[in-house]
């Protein structure tokens, strides 16, 4: 199929792409990367009035270390992501999104917006406590990015704001493992094991709608628990979906073997910051 007829607007700056998208009343999409979007377009599941090209905008394409936090734009391209040294967890998760192709043209906003619940960035964007900026016609606000994420490819951003940078805290241990059919497919299950302000955080991609953080294991960690039963714990505390890829008991499984994994590269973490 081909897409549906649309207006094309190449924005120059934010406040631009901020105007053009209230102007279209909710019928108007962002294309950065297109690599969500365009496939989409193509079925015909989304037949914008308009779509808004953010690739010239000025801005949104740097990644500044900022202390303990990297700050990346939202047109940074999943590619600089892998080669970036700044914040290493990212550079691993972003090694897992698709194929070269879709790494060389996606974006990291892209990937935050379309809130895809088997993405990598979005369940690294949790397990770092990340801030999305967001920009609308009022100004910019930050928002935590688990409350950012409200249900499967649904976000709590309004129709007339865009993501333009998201910052990451640089965690001082993390670990990062994840179960897919192929590599370069969507993810199964994801699960990352991060140290951020000092607290354990333990978050899993692909299991639900939204990213999901196991509170109860955290806690067994930072108690000192077995890996074993930190990963038991995680498996068994946070509720899976189930769908013709694999049913609920699959997925603790899986859940449970991937936190095991995470929890061996966060371990040697430790072991080489001695």
């Amino acid at each position: 199929m081909k897409c549906a007829p649309f207006d094309y607007v190449r924005a120059s700056s934010v406040e631009e792409t901020v105007k053009v998208l209230g102007e279209a009343a909710g019928e108007g999409k962002i294309l950065a990367g297109g690599q969500s979007l365009v496939p989409v377009l193509a079925l015909r599941m989304a037949r914008p009035a308009v779509l808004v090209d953010v690739n010239r905008v000025p801005g949104l394409s740097t990644i500044r270390r900022l202390d303990d936090i990297v700050e990346v734009g939202a047109t940074v391209r999943h590619s600089r992501l892998v080669e970036q040294p700044e914040h290493p967890l990212l550079a691993e998760a972003a090694r897992w999104i698709g194929h070269t192709a879709i790494r060389s043209r996606g974006t990291t906003g892209g990937s935050i917006a379309h809130a895809d619940p088997s993405a990598e960035l979005p369940v690294v964007a949790v397990a770092t406590g990340a801030s999305v900026t967001v920009a609308g016609p009022h100004g910019s606000r930050d928002v935590d990015a688990e409350e950012l994420f409200v249900s499967a490819l649904m976000t709590s951003l309004d129709e007339d704001e865009m993501i333009t940078a998201v910052r990451f805290a640089r965690p001082a241990r993390w670990g990062f493992a994840e179960f897919a059919r192929r590599h370069g497919d969507f993810a199964l299950v994801t699960a990352v094991v991060t140290e951020v302000r000092g607290r354990p955080r333990i978050t899993f991609g692909g299991v639900a709608s939204v990213p999901q953080r196991a509170t109860t294991a955290e806690q067994a960690l930072a108690d000192g628990k077995p890996a074993t039963e930190v990963a038991r714990i995680a498996a068994e505390e946070i509720e899976p979906t189930a769908d013709l890829h694999g049913s609920v008991e699959f997925r603790r499984g899986i859940a449970a073997e991937m936190t095991r994994r995470a929890l061996v590269q966060f371990d040697s973490e430790q072991e080489h910051s001695r």
